[in-house]
């Protein structure tokens, strides 16, 4: 009788750390990429010689020069009234069309340390999105396909550090993730 005590209770000990084990582990898998923050600076599409980067890929953290390619997730120029404004792909007639899977920014209140998780809806993805000096925004990217077979976007922040109108440029901070599923905007590696 007293063996299958035993034998009950190493089976039940097994199966609850089992079950803890189970309830730690994530559906990702290991991110490969640490999350780093760059200073990018691209210059408008209109007025700025060729051979300028105008443009900006998420995927590979890529400056994008718009006269050699159109594999790119935003460019930068100047509206009609002479504000900045990044423009997604879709904004450019270079979208699939489906605000819900092309590149898109939507601004944040939280300061751009304090941007840790990206949201994965309500992006704005088919008009000109102001780039206003000290904001703070989140972009999604334009959807890729993931090792596991998945096709999923990106997800960055960033912060406008400066525009200069004269030499028509903006630079700006920017932390995409690479780690492909995952939401996490921290630098470091994602846990998520």
């Amino acid at each position: 009788m007293r063996s299958r005590l035993w034998s009950l209770a190493l089976a039940l000990g097994f199966t609850g750390l089992t079950l803890l084990a189970a309830c730690n582990t994530s559906p990702l898998p290991p991110a490969a990429f640490v999350n780093v923050i760059d200073t990018v600076t691209l210059y408008a599409l209109d007025g700025t010689p060729l051979g300028t980067p105008s443009a900006y890929s998420m995927n590979g953290r890529r400056l994008v020069r718009t006269e050699t390619s159109i594999v790119f997730d935003f460019a930068f120029n100047f509206d009609s009234l002479g504000r900045p404004v990044f423009l997604p792909s879709g904004a450019i007639r270079l979208g699939t069309g489906n605000a819900n899977t092309d590149p898109g920014f939507q601004s944040s209140s939280a300061t751009f340390a304090n941007v840790t998780i990206a949201p994965t809806d309500g992006y704005e993805a088919d008009k000109p999105f102001l780039a206003v000096v000290g904001n703070v925004t989140v972009a999604r990217s334009r959807v890729q396909t993931c090792a596991d077979g998945n096709t999923l976007p990106l997800y960055a922040k960033l912060q406008v550090l400066a525009v200069d109108v004269t030499a028509r440029t903006i630079q700006f901070q920017i932390l995409v993730n690479q780690n492909c599923a995952y939401l996490g905007l921290a630098p470091g590696i994602p846990d998520r």
